[in-house]
């Protein structure tokens, strides 16, 4: 590859996005040799065909960082390659208009255009999302999904160090805030110069649909408040979830629990997740169904999950709407404790909230409740309904949304450290990190000869169900399921 063909096929890139016209082209050309470094380009070029932005934009970037454009932190780097790949992307107003133009052909045009967008401008970060492990394992409960997240890159000494010096700003305020679309950057916020949202109308309110850059499942999106405001689960969430997926009926809505513990790690600011995924949790079956006497076109049953999971189906929105509304109030105030469910602590705080997922089935919408509480205790500081101590070597984090529909995201360490493991249960003399040694014991003295990988891919699995099953308020055991019925008696 050459500069010239380069400069020219990188055009030809933003061109056909539609970012450019081709009346742009010389223009175009000139602005990328600026940005670069460079102030010289050979005559009678022709695109080469070359369609692969990644490839073009690496080369770039070599020859900007030659040209001392940027230095060796990372941070800068990518800073100034979104500022490349910004010319493959269209302005937030055109962006809306090819939506909006497509959507009037079908919402799944409209989200395929800016899902590939957002591939294609390295927005969604594919390179380093194919980095990550992805399994599945089976389960009473059906196969179960484990991802180690291996995408975003450790930070080395001097970014740290770089970070620590920078300048602090309140602006944008978090990761999630409309602000961030365009913005440039610096050493302590991501670039993201070349980030794009499209505006949605959810329940009369402005909002922002955007995809994830290190997504965790196919078509990760996030929906966000255009203002900065908490978390809060109520019933116009479940009003805003279901207009989503009536809106992108091929996608599956859902909300992080609005709490402390069982909360996702952004409660800040007012957000959703959703995406084009069938998570283990949408393929399980009822375990049994009973009746909501107040909603009788409302059809609803218990989820056989490890956690307690009440299933909602109706043909009208409104009526899912306003049967969840009914079963989060009363979840906000039961208490159960034979079981150790406390809805409110005796300083009043308010320790129970729903995590809810919305999906269209057909003609009917369909609204899983997943029951939360985030009462912490003597034995279980971390949490009754949390990760036990057991598995946090496998996993200690909140469990959110995307876990409590079946998808563990689990830690970048356990690559090496899961490496070791295998040689320890084979026999081997190594060193086990101390908190995964009482689980490694266990794996080598059940171990029969089987495929290692798969061994411990299976043992990894069972991590996982255990933490839905610490996560679960109402146990699936006779005792809990007993406890359930108590509370949905309260519900009829």
């Amino acid at each position: 590859m050459n500069l010239s063909q380069a400069v020219v096929d990188f055009a030809e890139l933003a061109i056909k996005t539609g970012a450019y016209d081709q009346l742009d082209r010389l223009y175009l050309q000139n602005l990328i040799l600026d940005l670069i470094g460079e102030t010289t380009l050979a005559e009678n070029i022709k695109p080469s065909g070359q369609s692969d932005s990644l490839i073009l934009s690496d080369y770039l970037c070599t020859v900007a960082k030659k040209n001392a454009k940027f230095d060796d932190l990372r941070a800068n780097e990518e800073i100034f390659q979104a500022k490349l790949m910004n010319f493959l992307t269209p302005t937030p107003s055109e962006v809306n208009r090819i939506f909006k133009e497509k959507y009037a052909i079908s919402a799944s045009s409209a989200t395929d255009y800016f899902f590939d967008l957002s591939k294609k401008n390295d927005y969604i970060k594919t390179r380093a999302i194919s980095k990550n492990e992805h399994f599945y394992a089976k389960s009473s409960y059906g196969d179960l999904e484990i991802t180690i997240n291996l995408s975003k890159p450790e930070k080395d000494p001097k970014q740290i160090a770089a970070e620590k010096n920078a300048v602090q700003s309140a602006y944008p305020k978090c990761l999630l805030c409309v602000e961030n679309e365009g913005y440039a950057g610096r050493l302590n916020h991501p670039t993201r110069t070349n980030h794009r949202i499209v505006r949605l109308d959810l329940v009369g309110e402005t909002w922002g649909f955007q995809y994830s850059p290190y997504a965790y499942f196919n078509e990760h999106s996030i929906i966000l408040a255009e203002a900065h405001r908490p978390m809060k689960i109520a019933r116009v969430t479940f009003e805003r979830l279901l207009a989503i997926v009536d809106k992108l009926p091929t996608y599956f809505a859902g909300s992080n629990a609005d709490l402390p513990i069982v909360g996702g790690s952004i409660l800040s600011h007012d957000h959703y997740q959703g995406g084009r995924h069938d998570f283990p949790m949408a393929k399980a079956e009822l375990r049994s169904q009973f009746a909501l006497p107040d909603f009788p076109n409302v059809r609803a049953g218990i989820v056989n999950w490890p956690m307690s999971v009440i299933r909602l189906t109706a043909e009208k929105s409104a009526d899912l709407v306003a049967a969840s509304t009914f079963i989060l109030e009363k979840w906000q105030q039961y208490s159960d404790d034979t079981v150790a469910i406390v809805a409110r602590t005796a300083d009043g705080t308010q320790h129970h909230t729903i995590t809810p997922i919305a999906r269209r089935r057909g003609a009917d919408f369909e609204l899983d409740l997943v029951l939360r509480d985030n009462n912490t205790s003597a034995e279980f500081p971390d949490g009754i309904f949390h990760p036990h101590a057991e598995v946090h070597h496998i996993k200690r984090e909140n469990i959110g949304l995307i876990e409590v529909m079946g998808l563990a995201i689990l830690p970048g360490r356990l690559k090496t450290e899961l490496e070791v493991v295998k040689n320890y249960v084979k026999g081997q003399a190594v060193k086990v990190a101390d908190y995964h040694q009482t689980w490694a014991d266990d794996l080598k003295n059940a171990y029969q000869g089987e495929k290692i990988d798969d061994y411990i891919q299976n043992a990894l699995g069972k991590a996982f169900l255990t933490v839905l099953e610490h996560a679960g308020v109402f146990k699936d055991t006779d005792e809990g399921h007993a406890a359930f019925a108590r509370f949905i008696a309260e519900l009829r």
